[in-house]
């Protein structure tokens, strides 16, 4: 394994809290009583304008510009690490392994959360939302990093903590993972068939000496 692509929120910041927050303060501002936290969790992985087509479809750009605004001002505040991500990530570049992250968060909101772990400087790039036409589970994000990173897919990996992610990789013919701290659950992504399930970060240094 020459290159790791990593999906960022739930994956390598738990930012599960914060997604979970700020859908509620938004839902409920406009739809008072009609979710609870649970019912938005389905919501973590799509981007915030397939997400909010399905719910609010003439109010898309105001919802989001409600959900940034929120998330915005309360991140810092409600985001957590996961244990070993950062004593992975430094072993995996000692290794030569080559880093580089796929989301379909905006480039700021994925700098935030690097800076707030002091890890930017692990990874050779980070692919956004606004970086791309299609978002995960299309494969054009996955294709670009690979394009960037000019290595062999054959030689790439893509984890995640969602479907989208897993599909994602498929789609660009690369190996595939999925983490087990996915706050959809270890069983929810089997489905998918990923070629490995993470149980800790620190698993993937055997994964890529395979």
């Amino acid at each position: 394994m020459k290159a790791i692509l990593f999906d960022f929120d739930g994956t390598l910041l738990n930012t599960n809290d914060l997604i979970i927050q700020t859908f509620m303060h938004v839902l409920e501002e406009r739809f008072p009583g009609m979710y609870k936290p649970e019912d938005c969790i389905q919501f973590i992985g799509p981007s915030l304008k397939e997400t909010f087509e399905e719910i609010a479809p003439d109010e898309v750009e105001d919802m989001i510009l409600k959900y940034r605004t929120w998330n915005h001002e309360h991140h810092d505040e409600l985001v957590t690490e996961y244990e070993g991500v950062i004593e992975t990530l430094e072993q995996l570049k000692s290794q030569g392994i080559r880093l580089a992250i796929v989301s379909t968060k905006r480039r700021d909101t994925i700098e935030r959360g690097l800076d707030i772990m002091g890890a930017r400087h692990f990874f050779e790039f980070w692919i956004g939302i606004e970086d791309v036409t299609n978002v995960k589970p299309d494969p054009e994000p996955v294709l670009l990093a690979i394009e960037k990173l000019g290595v062999d897919k054959g030689e790439v990996m893509m984890i995640g903590d969602n479907y989208h992610d897993i599909e994602a990789g498929k789609n660009a013919g690369v190996k595939t993972a999925g983490v087990s701290w996915s706050l959809k659950g270890e069983a929810f992504l089997k489905q998918f068939n990923p070629d490995y399930i993470l149980y800790h970060m620190s698993d993937l240094l055997s994964i890529v000496k395979g």
